[in-house]
């Protein structure tokens, strides 16, 4: 598989999603690529912490804007990412495979309790995240003119977008109430 389509579709999906993403924390052990991706947007700035709640405890309330995030998903980090995202923040998470029922059910039972919008979608590789948002619709909200005007994309694009939230009819009833578009 392509390495360069999961860092482009963790990050550009998120950025071209909220509304005027300014600051962008990264969770991750190994956040090169996405850095690489998040650089590809005009002003807007990255900082990267490691997988552990003690550097998510010493963020700043409300700093980010958007949360991308490949490790934690338990419901002491989920906390602290709610607490340092803005009012109109957005995450993009990691999960297991929506195969894995009820522990999805689990993690986006406790999502619901931050965010209005709760989507997974395709990351192009085989592998799926969740887009957790507190405003904006991934679909309906995206930002065309920023999507568009990407150079240096290997496989995300505006058509890319919308199409990598389309689900099989057997994902959409086995969730049906739990996902929150």
């Amino acid at each position: 598989m392509k390495s360069f389509i999961t860092p482009e579709m963790m990050v550009h999906v998120a950025l071209c999603t909220s509304k005027d993403p300014q600051n962008v924390l990264l969770i991750s052990q190994d956040a090169t690529a996405m850095q690489a991706e998040v650089a590809k947007h005009q002003d807007i700035s990255a900082s990267v912490i490691g997988c552990s709640i003690d550097a998510l405890r010493d963020t700043s309330d409300n700093s980010f804007d958007v949360v991308i995030n490949e490790g934690a998903t338990d419901a002491a980090s989920l906390a602290h990412i709610n607490r340092v995202l803005k009012e109109d923040g957005l995450l993009v998470s990691k999960h297991p495979s929506l195969e894995n029922v009820e522990e999805n059910k689990a993690l986006m039972q406790i999502l619901a309790n931050y965010f209005k919008i709760i989507m997974p979608y395709n990351l192009g590789d085989g592998t799926t995240a969740l887009l957790a948002s507190k405003a904006y619709h991934p679909t309906a909200d995206i930002i065309l003119h920023r999507a568009d005007m990407l150079d240096g994309l290997e496989y995300y694009n505006c058509d890319i977008h919308p199409a990598a939230f389309a689900m099989p009819n057997y994902i959409r009833k086995e969730y049906l109430g739990i996902i929150k578009n």
